[in-house]
């Protein structure tokens, strides 16, 4: 009698099975409703296909749609193989490449026959009803393994050059799968290379759950030298209700894109002039004001002392820093300039010494602060010393990366660094943690937090590494965070090349998160730039250095806000609080005391008094998310009063001046200063 092997189940109990059982042989032997709704198996960990026999004794754990992050993943990837298999059924001479799951869907890379053009938008509603057909039929996803010269021979006799080129550089010894929609050998079975694992079969996926959504160009390789392909996206779910939801949720997003608002409201622009800068216009820069002020407020209160620093420092100075090795091609660097006096003439022309410094625009402000507290001698009785800087800084993003205010290269941080002893970091990154939150509260908006562990690269010992992020961990703890309201979570190998790191990511209304906070310790620098401070015993120490940040950059922070409020920002923050609108002219000596008497309440406000029908002005208005629009006529005039309408709200409310002053004034008053 064959050795049977010994598989463990999550409940602790033990299944006895011959060699050749597999993960659907457990699922069937528990119960058929565990079978039918079996997607992969977890062995010793490993994500694999149902039907991969076991090779010994293994812990093992199915996968359905209740684990719904590994499902998607499955179900996606293998969308991913339909939509190929799909476009090569219909336009046989077809190449095929990869086609990974994404986010929020799949795409795969495709090459279209000689004898048409480039797939387009109107060929996606005929791919997907084949890959209705496919799914329907249930084709089993069946995996073997090929020899590396079979597989070779294989693509190349299909005509498949992308798919030979790469078998053939796979490394040595590396084994190679392919996987069958459909049973090898049979009729209508179609091969892929690919590592898996899939769903047991075509008939897994939900048929309406998924939705090809666009396509673009792509290079094979992405390398611009190599062929030009076409990449067809698609998004997909496990749920029709899923796919509807996600659909829904990309209408709200397009309705309240940042880069849309911000050219109906005249904002901001961006132009190519300067690639990934933005030109603020009156309307957009208010709004960044008010939160500069807002920000001041809560740092000088939370014992920050304000510096400024400068743009350009020597690329020396970043090598010692480790920037410059770790992070040069992202920087911005200059020659230093030295003037040469043409004797006859005497006028000045530039001239690049042959000795000269390079000198870098700052990409952070980091080693600056260093520099700052490096003056003078610090005593232990100094610490914590909290040092805030609106530092704007400059980072060379690629132009295919910058998207409007959510990626550029000219930022500015609300930045700030606190130096303080070992003994001070835990109770430091707690208060910060409190500090964030009452910021994010302020703005209404829910949070995650998690841990950035260390990752491969590194600066610092492990036992540096250790105590660090323990502190986070235990600062956050007394902070009452480190637990599922706050969404606790661990990222292993995530952390920055100098330090670990907690980060607040934001949820908007919409659901979509945003990690924008950020607290980092940091022993490295204070230990490369030499920062040293008195301690008790009269010796010198190092400071830890904590990197840390609340709305992370003003540009980015003011996409997030315009596109969570859709525009509507709250009236604090609003750049055109109100609008005084005359419904006649008879009223517009009375809309002139009207806004008199709003704009000495402090209240930015503009007052409409064109020759316009209300019904234009009430829309155009609307239009550019004015909160409120306090209309006058003739009876208005008369009785001392205004009829309101809010921004959002179907029905005006008339009442007296006084007491619409007194309605907005407290609506326009920041939430730190209620």
């Amino acid at each position: 009698m064959s050795q049977m092997f010994r598989i463990s189940l999550p409940d602790g109990s033990v299944r006895e099975v011959p060699p050749g059982s597999t993960p659907a042989d457990i699922a069937a032997a528990i119960g058929p409703g565990l079978a039918k709704a079996a997607l992969a198996a977890r062995v010793d960990g490993e994500l694999r296909d149902l039907t991969r026999p076991f090779d010994g004794d293994v812990a093992l754990s199915l996968v359905t749609n209740r684990d719904e992050a590994e499902a998607l993943e499955l179900a996606r990837h293998d969308y991913a193989h339909v939509l190929a298999e799909a476009v090569q059924a219909l336009w046989p001479g077809t190449q095929i490449t990869f086609g990974p799951a994404t986010e929020d869907g799949f795409y795969y890379d495709v090459l279209a026959p000689a004898t048409r053009p480039p797939f387009s938008m109107d060929d996606l509603p005929a791919i997907e009803e084949k890959m209705r057909d496919i799914i329907r039929a249930d084709k089993p996803l069946v995996r073997e393994v090929w020899d590396r010269q079979r597989l070779i021979e294989k693509w190349q006799a299909d005509g498949e050059h992308f798919k030979a080129e790469w078998a053939a550089e796979l490394p040595e010894g590396e084994e190679l799968t392919v996987y069958h929609s459909g049973q090898p050998g049979e009729e209508g079975a179609w091969l892929d290379m690919c590592r898996g694992p899939h769903l047991p079969s075509t008939g897994k996926l939900d048929p309406q759950a998924f939705k090809l959504m666009r396509v673009a160009g792509a290079y094979w390789r992405g390398d611009q030298n190599n062929a030009q392909l076409t990449r067809i996206y698609g998004t997909g779910w496990l749920t029709k209700k899923q796919l509807d939801a996600h659909l829904t949720r990309l209408e709200e997003a397009a309705k309240r894109d940042h880069r849309k608002l911000g050219r109906e409201m005249d904002l901001f622009h961006l132009q190519e002039e300067a690639h990934g800068s933005v030109f603020w216009h009156p309307q957009g820069f208010r709004i960044w004001r008010e939160l500069e002020a807002y920000m001041r407020r809560k740092m000088d209160a939370a014992g920050y002392r304000e510096i400024k620093t400068p743009q350009l420092m020597d690329v020396r100075q970043w090598t010692q820093s480790g920037h410059w090795g770790k992070y040069a091609e992202n920087m911005f660097a200059v020659p230093d300039i030295v003037p040469e006096v043409d004797e006859a003439s005497g006028a000045a022309a530039p001239r690049v010494a042959a000795d000269a410094a390079w000198l870098a625009i700052k990409p952070m402000n980091c080693p600056a602060h260093v520099l700052v507290f490096n003056q003078g001698i610090t005593s232990y009785r100094d610490l914590p010393l909290r040092l805030s800087e609106m530092g704007c800084c400059h980072r060379n993003e690629p132009h295919g990366a910058l998207h409007g205010l959510m990626r550029v290269r000219q930022f500015t941080q609300d930045d700030a660094h606190i130096f303080c002893t070992e003994a001070q970091v835990v109770e430091e990154v707690r208060a910060f943690c409190a500090l964030a939150d009452s910021v994010y509260r302020d703005f209404g908006f829910s949070y995650h937090v998690k841990l950035a562990l260390r990752p491969e690269k590194r600066f610092g010992s492990d036992a540096d590494w250790d105590k660090a992020e323990q502190e986070l961990r235990d600062a956050v703890a007394e902070a009452g965070m480190a637990n599922a309201e706050y969404g606790w979570e661990e990222l292993p190998g995530e952390g920055a090349f100098y330090a670990p790191k907690l980060e607040w990511h934001l949820t908007d209304a919409i659901g979509r998160t945003w990690q924008v906070g950020t607290i980092q310790g940091d022993r490295v620098l204070p230990d490369r730039l030499d920062a040293s401070y008195v301690g008790e015993d009269g010796e010198r120490h190092r400071p830890v250095m904590l990197h840390r940040a609340i709305f992370g950059s003003y540009e980015r922070f003011i996409g997030i806000l315009i596109e969570h409020f859709a525009g509507r920002l709250p009236t604090w923050l609003a750049p055109t609080q109100a609008v005084v609108a005359t419904i006649v002219s008879d009223a517009d000596g009375y809309a002139r005391e009207v806004t008199a008497q709003l704009a000495a309440a402090k209240l930015r406000v503009e007052s409409d008094l064109r020759n316009e029908k209300i019904n234009y002005k009430v829309r155009e208005h609307s239009l550019a998310k004015v909160p409120h629009l306090l209309v006058v006529g003739k009876r208005e005039a008369e009785e001392g009063t205004v009829a309101l309408r809010t921004l959002g709200l179907e029905h005006q409310k008339v009442m007296p001046l006084a007491e619409a002053i007194e309605l907005l004034t407290t609506e326009a008053t920041p939430p730190d200063l209620r």
